[in-house]
């Protein structure tokens, strides 16, 4: 019987090549040549050249005019195409019914999904009325909340492939000042805007975070004044809700909770 050095039963030496190469290309930000890609592996060039055309072809690998390769967003992109994530989804729902009960508002979760932002789960508030969003809807990057946090709380490639997925499927171009604004967003930890979809009603976002600080989705309450409870409930208070819910979400996620707004004063709500 056939047993690999790592234990493994059956072995497919391209395969693993292939993903040697991929988890070296995603170890760095640096781009590699051959020769070093080759060192790094402990293998000959000659070894991996068909490996590497083929990860070119496939749209893993890019390969630079100067014949220099590094990682391409495919993997993200695949990673965002199993939508609703199941599991956070289990985890999320108990979190976000607290908050509901908590601050008398609906909320949901959105995730980056293909140019734009889905919702993958939603619970109502407790009162008799409230704004809900059905599950499975899909919003925008650019006008909402959730895309908002999505995009600010990206790596900067993540978001550069983001931006390009959705101005490939959109006709309209991000709005002036958006880069300030997601600045902004990442410096106070959450997004607090007046919902460009529906009068009086503005949408409090948080960031939940993966395990390299980056948002693996959004939780967003659309705060409507006016609620027996909310009358009671500032927005500021509501964004402090919020944020300890995503950042319980961030730790049952995997991630490390207020990864980048942590152990800092919570700033009041912003609502320009």
């Amino acid at each position: 019987m056939d047993t690999d050095h790592d234990g493994s039963r059956y072995r497919a030496p391209a395969l693993d090549k292939g993903l040697d190469i991929l988890e070296l290309l995603a170890s760095s930000d640096e781009s590699f040549s051959q020769a070093e890609i080759a060192k790094s592996l402990k293998r000959t060039p000659n070894e991996i050249y068909r490996m590497l055309d083929r990860l070119v072809h496939r749209g893993y690998v890019v390969r630079s005019a100067d014949d220099r390769y590094e990682l391409s967003l495919k993997l993200f992109a695949l990673s965002h195409q199993h939508a609703p994530m199941r599991r956070l989804v289990a985890q999320a729902i108990p979190v976000m019914r607290r908050f509901s009960r908590a601050g008398g508002q609906s909320c949901h979760l959105a995730v980056y999904d293909r140019g734009g932002v889905i919702i993958v789960a939603q619970t109502d508030s407790p009162f008799y009325w409230g704004l809900s969003i059905r599950v499975g809807s899909r919003i925008g990057l650019y006008n909402t909340g959730s895309g908002h946090v999505l995009l600010a709380f990206a790596s900067p490639r993540e978001r550069e492939f983001m931006r390009s997925e959705y101005d490939t499927a959109h006709d309209d171009l991000a709005p002036r000042g958006l880069d300030g604004r997601l600045s902004a967003i990442k410096r106070q930890g959450h997004e607090a805007m007046p919902s460009e979809q529906t009068q009086g009603v503005y949408n409090l976002s948080v960031p939940v975070l993966g395990p390299d600080g980056s948002a693996i989705a959004a939780l967003t309450c659309p705060f409507v004044k006016g609620l027996a409870k909310a009358e009671r409930m500032s927005m500021a208070k509501a964004v402090t809700l919020l944020d300890r819910a995503g950042h319980e979400l961030s730790i049952l996620a995997g991630g490390g909770g207020r990864a980048t707004v942590a152990k800092r004063k919570r700033r009041p709500a912003r609502t320009a």
